[in-house]
């Protein structure tokens, strides 16, 4: 069995930058533990998997390198570019996912990608884990959480960059993964993103966490469009929108790779 794969680089418009995300649309469903085996085999922070179904929806499932993802926004992005290259008449596609539901994904006029996703505004908590304090190198000046990460605010961008994770302590809070999030003097604000429990070290680029960092940086800075860096070694760029029950995730993507997987 043959079957084509594109490898995209998302949130950035140069090569070796942003997050490396693997596509490979199917006609029908592979098993889960094949579809797990390619993604390890793949070895990037996720591989997407599509299928167009009846309706013109497209089904999509993200596999980390060790697990099935729930939401995954780079990926996502990442789809959406490589559906778009295939045909000039495409402007709009609805992906499908459990987790999520219905997520719309528009191409705009300058080939920036927009992502309908939920509103996952994360809540401020007061009892915090012993391993989430103990997990990061600088203490944060608050902790929050949603559906998908604990949330450590920092007193600025520089301990964004700084901070040192410890893997150990922090893969004891999975499902659930940490974003350390600070204000930013070029962007309007800053993040990383460590995932231990579901995907490895440091994810490069997190449109998903964007649900959630969007609307608590949209009611700080009183804006509801905000720019966003993601301070990883590769780094990348979000574009946000806050309207109520829905934030707008958006970025640029490039293509890497494209080439066929042999079963």
């Amino acid at each position: 069995m043959k079957l084509n794969i594109n490898i995209v680089d998302a949130f950035t418009t140069k090569q070796f930058s942003g997050n490396q995300a693997a596509v490979v649309l199917l006609e029908s469903w592979l098993s889960a533990e094949l579809m797990q085996s390619i993604a390890s085999e793949n070895n990037l922070s996720e591989t997407a998997f599509v299928v167009c179904n009846s309706s013109g929806i497209y089904e999509i499932r993200w596999f980390s390198p060790i697990k099935e993802i729930d939401f995954c926004g780079h990926a996502t992005l990442a789809s959406a570019f490589v559906i778009f290259s295939t045909s000039t008449v495409i402007s709009e596609i609805t992906f499908w996912a459990e987790a999520v539901g219905n997520v719309i994904v528009n191409l705009r006029e300058n080939g920036l990608i927009e992502m309908a996703f939920p509103n996952r505004e994360p809540v401020e908590i007061t009892e915090i884990p012993e391993n989430l304090k103990e997990g990061l190198s600088m203490r944060p000046i608050a902790y929050l959480k949603n559906q998908q990460a604990y949330f450590a605010v920092m007193e600025n961008e520089e301990q964004v960059k700084l901070v040192v994770p410890d893997l150990e302590k922090l893969k004891t809070l999975g499902p659930l993964d940490v974003v350390v999030t600070a204000r930013s003097k070029e962007f309007d604000f800053a993040s990383r993103y460590f995932w231990p429990a579901n995907g490895g070290v440091e994810d490069p680029v997190t449109g998903s966490i964007h649900a959630g960092l969007a609307p608590y940086w949209a009611k700080i800075l009183n804006k509801q469009e905000l720019v966003a860096l993601q301070a990883s070694s590769r780094s990348g760029v979000l574009y946000c929108k806050v309207e109520n029950s829905k934030v707008f995730v958006s970025g640029f993507c490039v293509s890497y790779l494209e080439g066929t997987i042999n079963i």
